[in-house]
């Protein structure tokens, strides 16, 4: 994306924002359709809140001064639900370390730190609002493992057959819907966030079944069990 200067940032009250502009970049869209997405969505928002988003502007390369969206985080989170799964996901993701950050420079600013326990809380709070945000689309559906088991197949035998059939494919180390079948509510996407014993955040994407995807896999495979 080209370099560009954002013009009025500031949000009262210290509050997080994003704008427009970095949207369109981590989710790889281009700026002019995350603008138009977010003014479809403004005027559902202002029936409900009684407010428009904050416009602004900034500069690109040749000097000419544009509009974009300067966004809370509740404001951005609600544009991403028109976004599929993988950009819903950097967004909440990005959020999480934004708050992170904003947690650490809290904490340096303070001459008595919290508790290593009271941080402790404060990060499991921040990443797991983030994940329930991020999962709440997938609360209802069942991993492979699960769904295998009503097949009588160990979830090894069921990917394969499946991958045979063509109804999935592998890529990136997790399993994928195949692209006819991606529009048709069969499967959604649940993240997992664990760390290791060096502190490492691992953040891993995997593919679930919905009911739709249950009762199309029994009409595929043939089996009895609904």
């Amino acid at each position: 994306m080209e370099t560009t200067i954002v013009i009025n940032k500031q949000v009262g009250n210290d509050r997080q924002v994003m704008t427009s502009l970095e949207i369109a970049e981590l989710t790889s869209k281009q700026h002019k359709n995350v603008m138009q997405a977010i003014r479809n969505m403004e005027p559902a928002w202002m029936k409900i809140t009684g407010l428009k988003f904050q416009l602004s502007t900034y500069k690109d390369t040749t000097g000419r001064t544009l509009p974009c969206y300067i966004l809370t985080k509740t404001e951005c989170l609600y544009i991403a639900t028109k976004f599929n799964d993988e950009a819903r996901a950097k967004l909440v993701l990005r959020w999480e370390q934004l708050e992170m950050a904003e947690m650490r420079r809290k904490m340096a600013e303070v001459k008595c730190l919290p508790s290593p326990m009271e941080i402790m809380r404060m990060a499991d709070k921040i990443i797991g609002d983030g994940l329930r945000m991020l999962n709440e689309d997938a609360e209802d559906t069942l991993t492979a493992t699960q769904v295998a088991k009503t097949f009588n197949m160990t979830v090894f035998d069921f990917n394969a057959v499946l991958c045979d059939m063509g109804i999935q494919y592998r890529s990136h180390g997790r399993w994928n819907i195949a692209d006819e079948l991606e529009n048709r509510d069969l499967v959604r996407l649940r993240t997992h966030v664990s760390y290791s014993l060096k502190g490492e955040k691992k953040v891993r994407t995997y593919m679930t079944w919905t009911m739709n995807g249950l009762r199309y896999l029994n009409a595929k495979l043939g089996y009895p069990n609904f």
